[in-house]
């Protein structure tokens, strides 16, 4: 029934989402991302290529395709209204990674699949390219949050910087965390970079 969270299917379709991700992960780091193909990946996934198709239309959404910005657009939209659009966003983003990897002492499956994801964006040119496209679609997604689906031309306007100019600073932070080998509580380097871009606190 509807409101009662994800059906059988959806859970076996994320499940499988997921296996395939973590084994071009591994395939990725271990060939190289150019020397691995999608056939490589739906081998040793135990799936056809088609399948993997199915779940990610193409070679770079193995490595850039998450679910992560609704979960980001409904903590934005949570936060408290009167929140500057920056501090909203900013701190939406830090509760979304540390709910994601988890804290420290047990950091959560998905903490590894994130580093490995970054670390390929980081160093792979043509994932580079592809990010910016990722990157404007969590963009529309956290104006949406913010404003709704026809908001003024002005306050869109600005809600578009906010959110470009947080997504920025995260990236640099994520980049960084990759760098270091994940060392830094990822939640802790974003909030820092916040900080060190708008002078404000976002832990």
């Amino acid at each position: 029934m509807s409101g009662e969270g994800p059906s059988l299917r959806e859970r076996r379709r994320a499940e499988t989402r997921r296996m395939i991700q973590s084994h071009a992960m591994r395939l990725f780091t271990e060939r190289g991302y150019d020397a691995t193909t999608v056939n490589d990946v739906a081998k040793v996934s135990g799936v056809s290529p088609m399948t993997v198709y199915r779940h990610f239309p193409t070679k770079e959404d193995l490595v850039l395709q998450d679910r992560y910005d609704p979960l980001i657009a409904a903590r934005v939209a949570a936060r408290p209204p009167d929140e500057s659009p920056v501090r909203r966003i900013g701190r939406a983003l830090v509760e979304t990674t540390r709910a994601l990897v988890g804290p420290r002492a047990h950091p959560s499956p998905e903490r590894e699949l994130l580093l490995a994801r970054v670390r390929l964006m980081v160093d792979t040119p043509a994932l580079r390219a592809r990010h910016l496209d990722g990157q404007l679609a969590t963009q529309q997604a956290i104006v949406t949050a913010l404003l709704g689906d026809a908001p003024d031309p002005e306050p869109e306007f600005r809600a578009w910087v906010a959110a470009g100019a947080c997504l920025a600073a995260m990236h640099v932070a994520l980049t960084r965390w990759a760098r270091e080998d994940g060392r830094p509580d990822l939640p802790d380097l974003i909030a820092a970079a916040l900080a060190a871009a708008f002078d404000d606190d976002f832990g």
